[in-house]
């Protein structure tokens, strides 16, 4: 008895969790991201905070049953990020890196009046110097040595200078961060409603498996390996774009990766080794009317792996060469 009452609190928490977590999505297609997320008003007012990088015109909030929308704000604040610090140092840092300049210059302007000096000298030979040419040809050789050192030293300042100043371009551009929030105003004071908004993030890269079936044929499989994450969020994935998210298909993501689709597309020209080495090349045909974007693939025949090759990508329609080995 007490096993079954337990057995029954937990079937009860686990109903009553589960449509709320479900109502929380996470699309990702080739060109970005759509969040979904449900959401209750506290005394009649939803505040939330959006994705930062959350796409123009995009925002959709629909009420539940029952629930009125009053009024919806949203809002962008720049808030100064701790990196003064940093800015600081990197510009201390330019400061040397010009000193250094400078000193090499001052460098350069009197190794060039010795290599001159040494030039132009008219040689004069005398029982202390015997061989008065030599001594011109070491001095000079030395003064030219002294300024290829200073234009190395130069190069790789002006260099550290570039890279320098890069880092404070980025570091100046992110010292400012930018959020999103929107405030929504409901009736009655405990309303619901649903959020929808695209982002920029490209959350999942594609990666192929091609299975070498009956000769002239060959079974393409497309997989999404997910790179972006929401936590709380239920994950799915799309080969589609943004603009097709009523009308194309969407699969959940498990364990990270999810399986999108297979084709089976047209092979020819086959050439394949059976040695030690692996060799494969073939034309493949894209005979559906989806793009297939580029990627890494493992190639398989009759059950067996033979290795990766990189998948160009093919329009739809259009045929292709690839190849595995030499």
């Amino acid at each position: 008895m007490y096993i079954t009452r337990i057995c029954l609190s937990l079937s009860l928490i686990i109903t009553t969790i589960g449509p709320v977590f479900a109502a929380n999505t996470v699309t990702f297609y080739r060109d970005g991201t759509v969040i979904q997320q449900e959401a209750v008003a506290l005394k009649g007012v939803i505040d939330l905070p959006l994705a930062a990088d959350i796409l123009e015109n995009t925002l959709t909030v629909v009420p539940a049953a029952g629930t009125s929308i009053i009024g919806v704000e949203t809002m962008r604040k720049e808030t100064a990020d701790s990196t003064e610090k940093e800015l600081e140092s990197l510009t201390e840092q330019r400061r040397k890196l010009e000193d250094r300049l400078q000193a090499l210059d001052a460098r350069e302007a009197i190794f060039t009046t010795a290599a001159k000096s040494q030039s132009g000298k008219a040689p004069r030979k005398t029982k202390a110097n015997p061989d008065p040419m030599q001594a011109i040809r070491q001095g000079t050789d030395f003064a030219i040595a002294q300024l290829e050192a200073v234009y190395t030293a130069r190069r790789k300042t002006t260099h550290e200078i570039q890279r320098v100043d890069a880092r404070i371009a980025a570091t100046r551009k992110s010292n400012r961060l930018s959020t999103t929030s929107v405030r929504i105003v409901v009736s009655p004071q405990n309303g619901k409603a649903t959020l929808r908004y695209a982002t920029a993030e490209r959350g999942w890269q594609p990666q192929y498996n091609l299975y070498l079936e009956k000769k002239g044929t060959a079974r393409l499989q497309l997989s999404a390996r997910v790179t972006g994450a929401l936590h709380g969020y239920q994950a799915r994935v799309s080969s589609g774009l943004l603009t097709e998210h009523t009308g194309v298909e969407t699969v959940p993501v498990q364990t990270g990766s999810a399986v999108i689709a297979n084709y089976l597309l047209p092979l020819e020209d086959e050439q394949y080794s059976e040695g030690i080495y692996h060799y494969f090349s073939g034309r493949v045909t894209n005979n559906s009317s989806h793009y297939l974007p580029p990627g890494e693939s493992g190639l398989y025949r009759n059950g067996a792996y033979y290795g990766k090759f990189s998948f160009a990508g093919i329009s739809s329609g259009r045929s292709k060469v690839i190849s595995l080995g030499k």
